[in-house]
């Protein structure tokens, strides 16, 4: 390995945060204006206080439309991220009828994921905001925050993964006690996900189902992405082909199928035939 190589990789943590710094600011067009919430999603924004002291700042995507099951879905980015790169999927979800919370870890550190935590603090916001029925929901480090969080908690009907990494075999441990379903999309094993060692959690889940998408790197799980993550995460798709609009149609089925109680029919059958879309037919918008 090359000393460039070396030196970025470990200087990828920084990176990504230097890059995910935007927290809760509004996402602004090319002259700074305010983008308009999208057509039927009602966006604001809140706070509340982790048990550690620190703020937790969260925000929610509802449907304008009232909704008034109780039903929540809890979903945290990936390490040193934030809650802005899980917008697209959060609008998604907000347009089918689905409430959905995001929220930017408070009490990880460069140097220390706090994953525990960050799985409390997504409990504490299911609570803060009421929640009935949670379905926790995360990308990267994201994802084994959430997938401890269901496991501690009697809301929880289900976990939904996007690319999981483990940590300290945290995840590993947190799935043999796992009894509700852990609905998992997978991409390639790559730099980012930690050579893919998620497949090891999935493994041992009793009620887990993996969606392997095909060519799909680690950045393809979040939406909007930026350069920054495509910089520092490999790319196992040599034509750099974006697998986002695929990942976000596949999540938000898997939610559908944990508030519908359905996990066993998902995913749908047929998905392999749909995994790798033509050349050129790829969708824009993500």
């Amino acid at each position: 390995m090359s000393p460039f190589s070396t030196a970025i990789k470990c200087i990828a943590p920084l990176l990504l945060l230097l890059c995910g710094c935007s927290a809760l600011t509004p996402r602004s067009d090319a002259n700074g204006a305010s983008a308009a919430p999208p057509l039927g999603v009602a966006i604001t924004a809140g706070q509340l206080t982790s048990a550690t002291g620190c703020a937790l700042a969260y925000r929610t995507y509802r449907p304008t439309s009232p909704v008034d099951n109780g039903d929540w879905v809890i979903l945290a980015p990936g390490f040193l991220r934030t809650e802005r790169r899980l917008r697209d999927l959060a609008v998604t979800l907000a347009t089918t009828g689905v409430q959905v919370a995001t929220l930017d870890f408070c009490n990880q550190k460069p140097w220390a994921g706090r994953h525990v935590q960050n799985a409390s603090d997504m409990q504490a916001l299911a609570r803060h905001l009421g929640a009935q029925r949670v379905v926790y929901a995360g990308f990267s480090a994201g994802g084994l925050a959430a997938l401890l969080a269901a496991r501690g908690d009697p809301r929880a009907i289900g976990v939904v993964t996007l690319d999981l990494v483990d940590a300290q075999g945290l995840g590993v441990r947190a799935a043999a006690g796992l009894h509700k379903p852990l609905l998992a999309l997978a991409g390639e094993p790559t730099n980012c996900n930690a050579g893919g060692n998620g497949r090891i959690v999935y493994a041992i889940a009793p009620r887990a189902r993996v969606q392997h998408i095909a060519g799909a790197g680690h950045c393809d799980f979040e939406s909007p992405t930026d350069t920054l993550c495509a910089l520092v995460c490999q790319d196992p798709d040599g034509a750099r082909r974006s697998h986002r609009r695929q990942v976000i149609v596949d999540a938000s089925a898997a939610v559908s199928a944990l508030l519908d109680g359905a996990a066993a029919a998902w995913p749908a059958p047929g998905y392999a035939d749909r995994s790798r879309p033509p050349r050129g037919k790829e969708p824009s918008s993500f």
